[in-house]
């Protein structure tokens, strides 16, 4: 238990008896004989909670509440009150007050009402860190990026986060789409009610659609018990359908019903039952084609393409590769802080701005990882993307063994490829190739190694 008690009243020995009894009770209790000596311990150190009279001459039970909210409006405030004075204590109630003593009253009383009190307490603080949590983790403000192409999907995330109109995100694979999907879900009227999502792709047909809309016992076999579905679990909050475009048809159909009605009917029949959900839908496909090509039903997608948002892929955005490097480095060496620590060089991070990224942000999180953990040096620098990414050699470096040339010749041209990396830096691609920089001038200044 441990905590710390405040507790005031005018009268001495009152103050005393309360405070001895919750000492004895495992509490660190502390008595203030009146208003002033309350205000002036309360400046000098922290307490979880405040027990004071109401009537107390020149600074009385309100002015403590006060000075005590002021400090902490957490912490929670019991007043003491006569019978006389109930109206004056149920007006501190309603200005932020816990609850009232009506003297005289049991010390077991005070104890009840004080455990209840502080465990309130440490629910508003859990629940406000946890909201704090998700906030900093899923908020779109904190989503990764300052092109033109991010500033333009935050400003089109801020005006639809507060609404509760279907969505449908279209992105390519690894472009954060689910990531999208948790942060309009927590900036929204939603944000306390469930986010469940589904992978549609994920499931066969049969398990799907009892998993969208619940089963009745026996509906089918292995149906040993009912289940409920996520369109009762979302309900009041957000159903994410991931991979939207590998729905069965005739699924669809029943999803379609769903959403126009707000209406479920679990597998194995069974009554229908309301729910108040919002829908986020995410593809990588071109859903419009699918619709031509009768793959996807064309009432189904323009009920969920009621606001269309496109996440850009990586390459559409290279200005935000570095920032994003930087991010996962951090987050790294966050999970893992026995680590040694390293830093990408400026002709890497060149490198990996250069590159197409067909995985997308997803991909260039694991190859950040990949070299934090393969890397020998605390520096990491072309060899090492090489050596964890072949695929990052440029055209231009492949040509160089395209055709079989002399040793010296091949030498040379590599010593050109990694200049041009380090933009013409003699100093810098000698450091890299392990050589002094006079041995760089030297091979330059030869006239014969080309045939």
């Amino acid at each position: 238990m441990n905590a710390r008690v405040l507790v005031v009243d005018d009268d001495g020995e009152m103050a005393d008896t309360v405070a001895e009894y919750l000492s004895g009770h495992g509490y660190r209790s502390e008595c203030a004989v009146g208003g002033k000596a309350a205000l002036a311990a309360l400046k000098k150190r922290e307490f979880d909670a405040v027990i004071t009279d109401l009537r107390m001459d020149q600074l009385d039970g309100m002015d403590v509440l006060e000075a005590s909210r002021a400090d902490d409006p957490t912490r929670p405030v019991l007043i003491m009150t006569a019978f006389g004075t109930i109206e004056g204590a149920i007006e501190a109630v309603r200005r932020g007050a816990f609850h009232y003593l009506t003297k005289p009253f049991k010390m077991e009383e005070t104890l009840v009402w004080l455990e209840r009190a502080l465990a309130d307490r440490g629910l508003r603080r859990e629940n406000a860190r946890l909201r704090k949590v998700v906030d900093e983790r899923l908020s779109f403000r904190h989503l990764t990026g300052k092109s033109p192409v991010m500033q333009q999907l935050y400003d089109l995330l801020e005006r639809v986060g507060p609404t509760s109109s279907p969505v449908l995100i279209v992105g390519e694979s690894g472009t954060g789409k689910e990531l999208v999907a948790q942060a309009l879900h927590f900036d929204g009227p939603r944000a306390r009610a469930p986010f469940v999502p589904i992978n549609c792709a994920a499931i066969s047909e049969t398990l799907l659609e009892s998993e969208l809309f619940g089963h009745t016992k026996g509906a089918f076999t292995g149906a040993g018990e009912a289940t409920k579905g996520l369109f009762v679990d979302a309900d009041g909050g957000t159903l994410f359908l991931d991979e939207i475009g590998e729905l069965p048809l005739t699924l669809q159909a029943k999803l379609l019903r769903a959403l126009e009605t707000s209406t479920v009917r679990p597998v194995g029949g069974g009554a229908e039952r309301k729910v108040d959900v919002r829908i986020i839908a995410a593809t990588n496909r071109d859903l419009a084609r699918a619709v031509q090509e009768k793959r996807f039903r064309e009432d189904l997608y323009y009920r969920l393409h009621v606001i269309p948002i496109h996440l850009p892929p990586l390459r559409a955005r290279r200005e935000d590769i570095p920032l994003l490097v930087e991010e996962f480095t951090a987050r790294f060496a966050q999970a893992h802080p026995d680590s040694p620590k390293r830093e990408i060089s400026a002709e890497a991070l060149r490198r990996l701005v250069e590159l197409p990224w067909p995985g997308n942000v997803r991909e260039l999180k694991n190859t950040v990882e990949r070299l934090l953990l393969l890397a020998r040096g605390k520096r990491i620098d072309l060899r090492d993307l090489a050596q964890a990414m072949p695929e990052a050699l440029p055209e231009s470096m492949a040509a160089i063994a395209a055709e079989i040339v002399p040793l010296r010749i091949m030498t040379r041209r590599y010593v050109e490829w990694v200049l041009a990396q380090t933009g013409n830096n003699k100093i810098r691609t000698a450091q890299l190739l392990g050589i002094d920089a006079s041995t760089i001038y030297r091979m330059l200044s030869r006239e014969d190694d080309e045939p």
